[in-house]
């Protein structure tokens, strides 16, 4: 008798995973532990791939790069110095993988649903699709909660995420009750949950109160904060919890509001991009925190951000000078002063950088050579499909209103031409006008480019007009009217 079994794409890959995992079992790990103590085995299938390879980033920051084959796949023996989160990073997308002893690791996903299509199989695996779970799962919280703290009390919003957040804890005592795990795992996962919860409460004054009077934060009920009492400040193990890092960024933020409101007045407009707000940061991230990891991460993005949309050469003098003084990471430091370097050739008069593009054709382009009139540069993110619509349907929009201006539009990501084409053709987007860089790190240091929100207006010579230009603000398409009929944009 025989029985027809229908095997789908996935139930005929899960087998090949399981046959590798065999395989790799039988062959490297026989009669052997002694020898294979310091090893595991990480590999898996990237399906529509953005270009030929995976990175894995190690907790000490050492990168791995693991080459895909003609079927997308890839799987690698590795020595195993340290145990904990490790990063791995594809199309400039990326997730968090815990790595402990004896770990055989295969993952599985779609770049087009990069987090939510994620799957590890293999020893090892149980873990980590928990952690996976969990976070696909704060993600879609967190949108929920932003919504409800602009509107919900402080007492009732705070009800909201301690039933979350007592929910998810519940839930994993079950998951921790079926099996035994390390204590590195268990503290990853309750910090997990707790951090997130943390940073629902910094963000909440934010939201709720908005930057016209965020100087009511000061009236949140008394104990709202309680909770940073139990704040690890050191705990370098949890660098690698992605909610870790965003909770201290706004824990920070809230902490340095008291020093931004000593000298403004009552009724000010908040200004997040105050010089006197961001060196408070800076000072109090020095104060509070011993791990120089932990320090130095916090300050370099701080100070990226900072410098990226600061219009004033003497503060951000100022905060190059704090930051340098405090980072103990020399190439940390030599990455902000390149910064600070690429934004000071990026102020209005001087000529836009001549970074290399590759057009739809393969063929290398510089930049300035593609100014014949007045210009706009914009960028886009395969990563961030809603934002990538919206410039391209605003840019439609003004191409239609000033004829008498050009548009660029280009694709940051380190995507190889296939996807860049699929990415775009999906949408109903032409390729014409539109560009990728030669060497994408390089390039997005040169034009200081922090956010794909911000575009570069140029004139017909390439002189920069702003680099700093918000394409989907109100006011935007009335400074581009005003600056074409001044003919400030046409030298005429």
């Amino acid at each position: 008798m025989f029985i027809s079994l229908k095997l789908t794409a996935a139930h005929i890959m899960m087998i090949r995973v399981l046959l590798l995992l065999t395989l790799f079992t039988l062959l490297d790990c026989k009669g052997n532990s002694e020898s294979e103590d310091g090893y595991v085995y990480f590999g898996g299938e990237i399906i529509n791939p953005n270009n030929d390879y995976v990175v894995l980033n190690s907790p000490e920051d050492e990168s791995d790069t693991l080459y895909l084959d003609q079927n997308n796949r890839f799987f690698e023996k590795m020595p195993l110095a340290k145990a904990g989160l490790y990063t791995f990073i594809h199309g400039g997308e990326y997730q968090r993988i815990l790595f402990e002893p004896s770990d055989s690791i295969m993952i599985r996903l779609n770049t087009i649903d990069f987090d939510e299509s994620l799957v590890f199989t293999g020893n090892g695996a149980r873990k980590n699709n928990y952690l996976i779970g969990v976070f696909v799962e704060n993600e879609s919280d967190n949108k929920k909660f932003m919504k409800l703290m602009w509107d919900m009390e402080p007492k009732k919003f705070e009800e909201v995420l301690i039933a979350d957040r007592e929910k998810k804890l519940a839930e994993l005592d079950q998951f921790l009750a079926q099996k035994e795990y390390s204590p590195l795992f268990k503290m990853i996962a309750k910090s997990n949950i707790n951090y997130d919860y943390y940073y629902n409460k910094e963000l909440y004054p934010f939201g709720y109160y908005g930057y016209n009077n965020l100087i009511h934060y000061k009236d949140l009920p008394e104990g709202f904060y309680d909770f940073r009492s139990d704040v690890e400040y050191n705990n370098e193990e949890l660098a690698g919890v992605i909610p870790y890092y965003r909770f201290l960024f706004y824990h920070f933020n809230n902490l340095a509001l008291g020093k931004y409101y000593e000298t403004a007045t009552h009724n000010v407009v908040f200004d997040n991009k105050s010089a006197v707000y961001n060196l408070e940061k800076l000072r109090l991230m020095d104060s509070l925190i011993d791990s120089d990891k932990i320090k130095n991460h916090l300050l370099k993005y701080t100070t990226r951000d900072f410098v990226t949309v600061s219009q004033d050469s003497s503060e951000i003098n100022e905060m190059l000078s704090f930051y340098l003084q405090r980072s103990t990471s020399e190439s940390d430091k030599d990455y902000i002063k390149k910064l600070v370097s690429s934004v000071k050739r990026l102020k209005a008069g001087n000529v836009v950088p001549n970074i290399k593009l590759m057009d739809d054709k393969d063929n290398e382009v510089e930049l300035v050579s593609l100014v014949k009139q007045p210009t706009l540069i914009y960028f886009w993110s395969s990563n961030l499909p809603m934002l990538l619509r919206n410039s391209h349907y605003k840019v439609k929009s003004l191409k239609s209103k000033f004829p008498q201006m050009d548009f660029i539009g280009i694709n940051i990501n380190d995507d190889d031409k296939t996807h860049w084409e699929t990415t775009l053709t999906q949408y109903k987007f032409p390729t014409t006008d539109e560009y990728r860089f030669v060497d994408s790190k390089e390039a997005m240091n040169d034009l200081a480019i922090n956010s794909v929100n911000r575009s570069i207006l140029v004139d017909k010579d390439g002189k920069i007009i702003t680099s700093n230009a918000m394409i989907f603000t109100s006011e935007f398409e009335d400074e581009l009217a005003q600056l074409l009929q001044t003919k400030k944009l046409t030298n005429k």
